[in-house]
């Protein structure tokens, strides 16, 4: 594979927001471990790139390059609003994106023969366009989000007066959902207008032109007739198992994997929502509430900023049984024998992490794709539940602590985890579905 694509320059656009960057980087790392003599110009904003590429150890051949994020100035009031950045950042457009091109070009003294971007910058499409070189669209949300962005205009039409528990069957393959399943940003667009709502609905136009869409996910997980609708609007799509690659010496400050070396199997709930979600402050009380008085052992990785939430006395109550900690090694947390629940938010990255250590999941999500993501969790593959209301109380998070780790009820799910994991294993597989998909993609670039 190599000699095919020596010589190529592929530029490679991450979405610098949120959990977007690390699977596309991963993705290009992967790629640069088999095609060694390809280029790969990373071009993401200044913030972005410090966060991922602190220490010059990357492979030779990637290189990266920052352009600017559209902030007009420092300490622009919305320059830390969640959406306001990404509206920033997207309103620069592909001038923006060209004068990433050019530096990369002008260091490498090598022409860009292939673009690789996050779908959520489709204006990198008009630069491929411009260039005359084949778009690559990558998918780093879950893969049954992708139905969203080609219904979204029947769904809004035909719910324009409904209120959010309105349900749909629209979506082949995928289960009935309810209106509050959808992205606000997606279903609202025409209303709200922003450049971020404008960008979302425009995919599903955006991606038909790409030359393949790389999805990060198993193909073997997802629904039949959900692939093949998708499929059938698309060029190529590609499912390249997501790549996770191992650190030598994990990192763990604060001693959760020796701590629960001393557990019991399957009987640890692990809490987590991520590095972006932060729950409302009633919500934190009541998970608190919720593991001090059901009994079960837990880890909690929890943002130093908001432990002042937590009840007085929390974590000294709770010492003998329970970890409060700032951050824990996820993936080798979740692999761990006794951990034998995942409360989670449903990002994409924890979702597959969950999946490939067999956790069952109880889902709070919040926004995006989490609340797809949820629902094709508790109603597709059965591997967890959608907490009580959508929003934690200390007896709904009871209840499905003790249906999930000890009732009759929750061991269908626990089985269905594990047969899960098993799929995922297969699908990692030298002779899987992924390995061909992945040389696919690695054609594509080499013919460019």
């Amino acid at each position: 594979m190599s000699d095919s694509t020596a010589n190529k320059h592929v530029a490679v656009f991450p979405f610098p927001f949120g959990t977007h960057v690390v699977p596309i980087l991963n993705l290009v790392l992967k790629l640069s471990q088999v095609t060694p003599n390809c280029l790969f110009s990373f071009i993401g904003t200044h913030k972005s790139n410090a966060l991922h590429f602190p220490k010059p150890h990357n492979p030779h051949n990637i290189k990266h390059y920052s352009i600017n994020d559209g902030i007009p100035y420092e300490g622009h009031p919305l320059a830390n609003h969640p959406i306001e950045k990404v509206n920033f950042f997207l309103k620069t457009g592909p001038e923006n994106l060209r004068k990433g091109i050019q530096m990369a070009e002008e260091d490498t003294k090598k022409k860009v023969t292939c673009i690789i971007s996050d779908a959520f910058v489709p204006c990198s499409l008009v630069v491929a366009q411009t260039l005359n070189v084949p778009w690559i669209a990558f998918w780093p949300p879950m893969s049954c989000t992708l139905s969203l962005y080609f219904y979204i205009d029947v769904i809004r039409k035909k719910f324009a007066d409904c209120d959010e528990n309105a349900s749909f069957d629209l979506l082949p393959g995928l289960p009935k959902m309810r209106l509050q399943d959808i992205p606000h940003d997606l279903l609202f667009a025409g209303e709200k207008k922003t450049v971020f709502s404008r960008t979302l609905v425009s995919l599903g136009e955006v991606l038909p032109q790409a030359k393949a869409v790389v999805i990060n996910f198993f193909e073997e997980l997802d629904p039949p007739l959900f692939i093949k609708d998708v499929r059938s609007k698309l060029q190529s799509m590609l499912y390249v198992v997501p790549v996770r690659f191992p650190i030598l010496t994990v990192a763990d400050p604060s001693g959760c994997l020796s701590w629960l070396d001393s557990n019991t199997s399957r009987t640890v709930a692990y809490v987590s929502f991520g590095t972006v979600v932060t729950p409302p402050a009633h919500e934190i009380v009541a998970v608190a509430e919720a593991l001090e008085e059901s009994g079960f052992p837990f880890v909690w990785s929890l943002k130093e900023n908001i432990t002042g939430l937590l009840p007085d006395g929390f974590v000294q109550r709770t010492i003998t049984r329970g970890k409060v900690v700032p951050w824990v090694p996820q993936t080798q947390l979740l692999a761990h024998d006794s951990v034998g629940v995942f409360v989670t938010h449903c990002g994409s990255n924890s979702v597959t992490e969950s999946l490939s250590s067999g956790v069952p999941m109880i889902c709070r999500p919040f926004f995006g794709d989490q609340m797809v993501g949820a629902r094709v969790i508790e109603d597709v593959w059965g591997i967890g539940k959608i907490i009580e209301g959508r929003v934690f109380t200390k007896n709904g998070l009871i209840r499905s602590l003790n249906l999930i780790l000890v009732q009759k009820e929750g061991k269908k799910i626990r089985d269905n985890a594990l047969k899960v994991k098993n799929s995922v294993e297969s699908a990692s597989k030298p002779e899987g579905i992924s390995t061909t998909h992945f040389k696919t993609l690695v054609k594509v670039i080499s013919s460019s």
